[in-house]
């Protein structure tokens, strides 16, 4: 059963080393970040599952220990997804789940075991609420750390350009995950949040899906777009 979950943006630039000199813009989102992992711990799940955007189109799944980095983004940098060894074969963290696994690492996670869930952004509003209940059944208190952003067009300068609908999309997206409100996420326009590149649809509705049957409260801790982009951090306990 769903316990806990923690909502937070998932850009590379959440890491000082990879924001470099932009590195104090994030400081109130990473504090906010941190703040959320501290509801999760105290929330003693028996099981962990990091859910983010990737590119496959399903869900694919990350056991503990994997692996990530940020040399994509010019930065020698690994991280891990918990204590583990390495594997033949083994395959790394997408972006977004190498940035909660930095997240993790940062704030010392040592609570319960951990996995990874890539999930695609295509994958269907009702795909995403299945994975989700399938999820909330694994365990007796089962917390998630979904990580996602919103919108990409919020200015001029953001990656997808200024599109009006943006800023709509990103006020009802920081409302329902800010409330909990299951309905209003799983409602989320799925061709709306394509078009506007917000990287986060399928894994709230994932988190939407784990949490029919539970009575969470939502809290908004952050919710700003320094650079275009639409960025929501929130919890559910």
């Amino acid at each position: 059963m769903l316990v806990a979950a923690a909502v937070c943006p998932c850009p590379p630039l959440l890491v000082p080393q990879v924001a470099a000199g932009a590195a104090p813009e994030m400081d109130t989102a990473r504090s906010a970040c941190a703040d959320t992992l501290g509801v999760l711990a105290a929330a003693r799940p028996d099981l962990l599952v990091v859910v983010g955007p990737a590119e496959q189109s399903g869900c694919g799944s990350f056991p503990q220990g994997t692996r990530g980095s940020f040399r994509g983004f010019g930065v020698d940098l690994e991280v891990r997804l918990g204590p583990g060894t390495d594997t033949v074969g083994e395959r790394e963290l997408p972006p977004s789940l190498a940035v909660g696994a930095w997240l993790l690492q940062r704030t010392g996670w040592a609570d319960a075991p951990i996995e990874g869930l890539g999930v695609g952004e295509t994958l269907a509003p009702e795909r995403c609420a299945e994975a989700g209940r399938e999820i909330g059944a694994r365990a007796g208190r089962v917390a998630l750390l979904v990580m996602g952003d919103a919108s990409a067009c919020r200015t001029v300068k953001a990656p997808g350009y200024l599109d009006e609908r943006a800023a709509p999309f990103d006020a009802e997206v920081a409302r329902a995950l800010g409330a909990a409100d299951v309905a209003a996420v799983q409602a989320l326009d799925a061709e709306l949040a394509y078009e506007l590149k917000a990287s986060g649809r399928a894994p709230w509705q994932l988190l939407a899906g784990a949490a029919e049957g539970a009575s969470l409260t939502g809290t908004l801790l952050y919710e700003d777009a320094p650079y275009g982009v639409g960025y929501v951090v929130a919890t559910w306990t």
